[in-house]
């Protein structure tokens, strides 16, 4: 009786909240990624790399960018991947009716990556919305390839690392401020010789350079 009850309460609230407090989706301004820099200080990206439109459609990304930044010297690449989702919310339309943003952590496995090492960390990064933000970092390895990735998603000027707290704040936003958009951002370093420092190193020199005019392509 208590679950029946509860239940019953929680899909009362569910639809208080979509038939009442959400009535118009809101969609904030912001700069295509056909205009994001291809070059940061010393590293640079030689071109863009685009979907299949059968994958844009799977992921339900609306906009997107994907560069692999090189640096010369010390010789360091970091792929970046930045997926923009104007909504989260299947009836607002969306790649198979879908539109929530997949977790990194979900689909590496589907390509072949194993991960061996999957941790939530604070990083000190002051372009972020939040300086001391929460992400996920996790080391990947295909065969004897490595890879370090960091990843979190930035929705709506927070930095979220959790995906049950990425859901959350969709609906609680959608409610109060009629906003379900949101972004993905990811970035890929090639672990070489086992130096996992070294490819620490090369994510904390791109990664402020990059942050630091992401607002205009991810809304706050």
């Amino acid at each position: 009786m208590i679950k029946f009850s509860v239940a019953l309460g929680f899909i009362a609230l569910n639809f208080y909240t979509y038939s009442f407090l959400a009535n118009e989706r809101v969609i904030p301004p912001r700069e295509s990624f056909d205009s994001f820099p291809m070059e940061f200080s010393e590293w640079s990206c030689a071109e863009r790399e685009t979907m299949t439109p059968e994958v844009e459609l799977n992921l339900g990304v609306s906009d997107y960018v994907i560069c692999s930044y090189v640096r010369q010297q010390p010789l360091d690449l970091v792929g970046v991947y930045i997926g923009y989702h104007s909504s989260q919310v299947r009836e607002e339309g969306g790649g198979a009716g879908e539109n929530s943003i997949h977790p990194p952590a979900h689909c590496m496995p589907g390509s072949g990556w194993d991960i061996i090492d999957n941790q939530t960390v604070e990083i000190d990064i002051p372009e972020l919305p939040q300086a001391h933000a929460t992400v996920k970092r996790m080391i990947v390895a295909k065969g004897k390839a490595r890879q370090l990735v960091y990843y979190w998603y930035q929705s709506r000027g927070r930095v979220i690392s959790e995906d049950w707290k990425k859901i959350i704040y969709v609906g609680f936003d959608r409610a109060t401020r009629g906003r379900t958009d949101g972004s993905l951002t990811r970035f890929t370093i090639p672990i070489i010789r086992n130096d996992e420092a070294r490819a620490e190193a090369a994510f904390y020199d791109l990664a402020p350079l990059l942050l630091s005019g992401l607002a205009s392509y991810v809304p706050e």
